[in-house]
């Protein structure tokens, strides 16, 4: 038989993660080039944005790999990487511009490396120009020349620009800790630490110049991905990416020709983003969006390099996969089944190919999609429950008011099935208590791809129309990904399917209940009550505190008078956070009150001692100003973050 030449068990669709796919060399071979990648790639855009499994890092990792020409920089921050981020904050300047600082240090000493190796290895000829050797000096002084993690190197800078003590005397500048007769107005962390950067990046640029070749071959590129790896719900995690936004933004215009930073960044994370200067940024976004014959073409390029033949698409979905799945076309099949992005078509090829060679089928037959569908479906309920889990804790909840009925949902029949679940919600989760609506469980629903809503002659997801879902639409339906793992057979819950493709044949799914009851979820855009917002933004101003005493120079005995009732207030707030609902905002705003006053007596206790520009007095005031605004309704617009969630 002519399928015979194309064997189930030699074909391959790739890894789920792009690192590994790329060790494979399946995506070496086979990288489909997209507009985002092509934007990414020529300079056009430097913001690539993408869901959970829609390729950024196959593209990230095609362009550090050799897919871009010149020289590259990646960096993938991890959990310890993110904790230093996280904690590194400079009085008297936002958390988003403090962050900021530290993503230029390492922005700038990834620069000055490329540029000094560049200068040995490309000018070794010529004498090395002075800025091209007093920046090889400051690498040499500052434990920076050599190859290192990138916690090490956050740690070391974040430790320097603290204490102003990066050694700067490569470029003939004394460190501001310890020059005499320091100007007062250089008694803030940040003004000390902005100017030792402004130092070192003008050092850079200079080196650049001195060489001036920028013009005749590639720029750095530097790039940014994994993220989530270090995303939290909460203001820190939001200044720690609203700070790389407008770090790498200031590299590339700073560096000008030499140097070009590129972001890889979820769509959810980039979503919720809320900071002054978001609008600057709409010209440097590409989103990334895959088509179903996108898609069809990435599954027929990833067949031709695992059989190692030049099949076409009728070869594919006529003899290694069936042609039809129940009337329907294989690829409309898989892809209706499926959200549009290359992870989940790889998943699901894959599992109708493993489970072919599993029965010892020598193709794939029409019975292997059938039953690898509804694994897939359990899959995929997961992972959304998964993906979306940081700030979406009730959603295993929510999925259990579809179970067992109709994949077509009225809005009022949602909102009966989520009011007899609303209380025992509210119990369990209540600092979610003003979100927890039926408008904003649909609304979340739909932005998340879990539901689509009908518009005209067809049913609209969130991929399809950035237009999100209205009051007045009223029929909600189930993704047909989800419905084999929810036991949403048919229309509106009879026992006759309804539309092409269909599941007729009756089979219970088996398997949704358990997940149901074992999925741990905590990911999505839900935010919290206003009480927990503000104890938050208590907690987070105590932390400072407590830190910014870590680093002091006060006297010991101050230290320890000053920093208990600090300790005091951050732990009644923290005990009244894990109880918080929305009954309690009015126990929350005199709590943060009571917090401002406290921050204000103890910094004038500060001053009356002889300490009227001391960090701790400056950073005491910096909170108290901030919670202010707070209470104000300007959250998350003070110190502790530019951003809100």
């Amino acid at each position: 038989m002519q399928h015979a030449q194309w064997p189930v068990d030699r074909l391959f669709f790739g890894r789920d993660d792009a690192e590994t796919d790329f060790s494979s060399g399946l995506l070496r071979r086979g990288f489909q080039p997209t507009h985002a990648y092509e934007a990414a790639l020529t300079g056009r855009k430097s913001l690539v944005i993408g869901r959970k499994g829609s390729g950024k890092s196959a593209i990230c990792a095609y362009l550090a790999e050799g897919g871009y020409p010149g020289r590259t920089a990646l960096i993938t921050p991890d959990d310890a990487a993110g904790d230093v981020i996280r904690r590194f904050e400079l009085q008297g300047l936002t958390a988003d511009t403090a962050k900021s600082l530290i993503w230029r240090y390492i922005f700038a000493v990834h620069a000055a490396r490329y540029v000094t190796d560049h200068a040995r290895l490309v000018h070794g000829g010529l004498r090395t120009p002075a800025p091209v050797r007093a920046l090889r000096n400051f690498l040499d002084a500052n434990d920076e020349a050599g190859d290192a993690k990138l916690t090490e190197r956050l740690r070391r800078g974040a430790r320097r620009l603290q204490s102003a003590s990066l050694s700067l005397k490569a470029f003939g500048v004394e460190a501001a800790a310890s020059a005499e007769g320091a100007a007062r107005e250089d008694f803030s962390e940040g003004t000390r630490a902005a100017r030792q950067l402004d130092t070192l990046e003008a050092g850079v640029r200079a080196a650049f110049a001195a060489l001036d070749c920028a013009g005749t071959h590639e720029p750095l590129l530097i790039l940014v991905d994994r993220l989530e790896q270090v995303w939290r719900l909460d203001s820190e995690s939001h200044a720690l990416v609203t700070g790389l936004l407008l770090a790498a933004k200031y590299a590339t215009g700073s560096y000008q020709r030499a140097v070009r930073c590129v972001l890889f960044v979820r769509a959810d994370i980039y979503d919720s983003l809320n900071f002054a200067d978001g609008d600057k940024f709409r010209s440097d976004e590409v989103h990334i969006q895959w088509t179903p014959a996108a898609l069809k073409d990435l599954a027929l390029t990833r067949a031709r390099i695992s059989l190692d033949s030049p099949l076409d698409h009728e070869q594919l979905w006529g003899f290694v996969f069936p042609s039809a799945i129940r009337g329907e076309s294989t690829p409309d099949y898989l892809a209706r089944r499926s959200l549009a992005r290359p992870r989940d078509a790889i998943q699901f090829l894959t599992l109708c190919r493993d489970t072919a060679e599993l029965r010892g089928h020598s193709t794939v037959h029409e019975s292997d999609v059938l039953e690898a569908t509804e694994q897939f479906s359990r899959w995929k309920l997961s992972d959304l429950a998964k993906e979306y889990n940081v700030g979406f804790p009730f959603l295993r909840s929510v999925f259990a008011l579809f179970e067992n009925s109709g994949y077509e949902v009225r809005r009022q029949e949602l909102e009966e099935r989520f009011e007899r679940i609303r209380e025992a919600l509210l119990e369990s989760h209540p600092s979610y208590s003003e979100q927890l609506t039926p408008q904003a469980i649909v609304e979340a629903l739909f932005g998340i791809g879990f539901l689509g809503v009908r518009r005209g002659d067809g049913v609209v997801h969130a991929g399809d129309s950035p237009l999100p879902v209205q009051a007045y639409e009223n029929e909600l339906h189930v993704h047909p990904c989800f419905r084999p793992a929810l036991n949403c057979r048919t229309r509106r819950g009879g026992n006759t399917p309804s539309g092409p493709g269909e599941d007729a044949d009756g089979r219970v799914s088996v398997g949704h209940t358990d997940f149901l009851r074992g999925v741990t979820t905590t990911d999505a855009a839900f935010g919290v009550s206003r009480a927990a917002r503000l104890l938050d933004e208590l907690r987070g101003s105590c932390e400072r505190i407590l830190r910014q005493f870590e680093r002091s120079a006060l006297p010991t005995e101050i230290q320890y008078e000053m920093s208990g009732p600090v300790h005091a207030v951050l732990g009644h707030a923290t005990l009244l956070r894990d109880t918080v609902g929305t009954a309690d905002t009015g126990r929350a705003t005199l709590h943060v009150s009571s917090g401002v006053s406290l921050f204000r007596v103890l910094g004038r206790q500060i001053a009356d001692q002889g300490f009227p520009d001391d960090p701790v007095r400056l950073r005491l005031d910096d909170e108290a100003r901030a919670l202010d605004r707070v209470l104000g309704g300007a959250l998350g617009g003070g110190v502790g973050s530019g951003s809100s969630g």
